[in-house]
Order: C-alpha cells, then sequence, then structure tokens
C-alpha cells in the first residue's frame, strides 16, 4: 500500500473512533448506579407513603407528558370480565398514572410494596431502558404481578422516568 494511501486510512480510522465517543460510554458503571438509585427510590417512596420523592423520579410535573401504560394478562381478563363484561386487555384511562398510583399508596391504610427482581439495566449515558420482573404486596400478600419496563432520560438534574409499562398477573392460587 502507497504510503499516502496508508496514512490516510490511519487518519480515517482515527476520525472515525473519535467520532463515536459513545461507545465508550455504553453501560457505564457510574450510569447503571444512578439509575439503580432511581430504582430504589422508587421501591422506597412506595413503602414510606413518600409522593414527594416519588413525584421527583419523573421527566415532567405533568402526568399526560409521562407513558403510564399496563396490559392485563388473558387469565386477568377473563376473570375480569365476570363482572366487567366490556373488560380488555389494553385500555388507556387518562387519570390513571403516576400521580393517581402514589396518591392511592399513600390514602391506604394498609402496607404497600413493590418488589423487583431480575432487574436488567441498558444505558448509552443519555437514555437508558430498565426492566424487571415485579410483584405489588399489599399487606405482604401479593396483589399483582407481572413485567415491568421503564425509559429514562438523563437529565440537568439527574436520572428522570418519562415512560413506565407493565403487564398484570393476578397471583397464582395455593
Amino acid at each position: 500500500m502507497a504510503p499516502l494511501k496508508k496514512l490516510a486510512l490511519i487518519v480515517l480510522l482515527s476520525l472515525s473512533v473519535s467520532l463515536h465517543p459513545a461507545f465508550a460510554a455504553h453501560n457505564d458503571p457510574e450510569d447503571i448506579a444512578a439509575i439503580r438509585d432511581v430504582v430504589e427510590a422508587f421501591r422506597t417512596s412506595i413503602i414510606n407513603k413518600d409522593k414527594a420523592a416519588f413525584v421527583n423520579l419523573f421527566h415532567s410535573d405533568n402526568p399526560a407528558h409521562v407513558t403510564w401504560q399496563f396490559v392485563d394478562d388473558d387469565a386477568r381478563v377473563a376473570r375480569l370480565k365476570k363482572s366487567i363484561p366490556e373488560a380488555r386487555r389494553v385500555v388507556w384511562w387518562p387519570e390513571n398514572n403516576y400521580l393517581t398510583m402514589i396518591d392511592g399508596i399513600a390514602e391506604a391504610a394498609e402496607p404497600i410494596e413493590e418488589v423487583f427482581r431480575d432487574i436488567v439495566i441498558d444505558t448509552d449515558g443519555e437514555i437508558a431502558s430498565v426492566n424487571f420482573d415485579y410483584s405489588i404486596l399489599r399487606s405482604g400478600k401479593e396483589a399483582h404481578w407481572g413485567r415491568e419496563m421503564w425509559h429514562l432520560v438523563r437529565t440537568d438534574d439527574g436520572w428522570r422516568i418519562i415512560s413506565v409499562i407493565w403487564s398484570q398477573r393476578d397471583p397464582v392460587s395455593n
């Protein structure tokens, strides 16, 4: 290879590496730790019925700007249809959002906890996804369970949630 072509190839490769710094930041341990802190703050704010801490985890104070959606599995829909014939797997209720969730938890007399299992975090340092299996416990008893997925963005104030979707399954009867 001619010296000029070799030099051009070296310069081109150097530029391509320097133009892609995000590769070095993929799943950076500091980002993973900060996102795990968000997951833990979500969990403890539910246990402590702490609305201010819970709301602070979201990117917007306006719940219309945060996706908040569940889907029921077939068995749960079949059970619900017995008393609510129009029950469907996916229902969008504008009044069902993170604010109404934490308000309902704060007003409940019983202890409520969300348990997280098998947490998987993926981030490039600017956006992130978190997914895990969960169970909602009311007075220590499983009320429902499923899979939950979040999207987060890194803001000037740290990582904030912009999207939460989850499946709901009834507890397995003994």
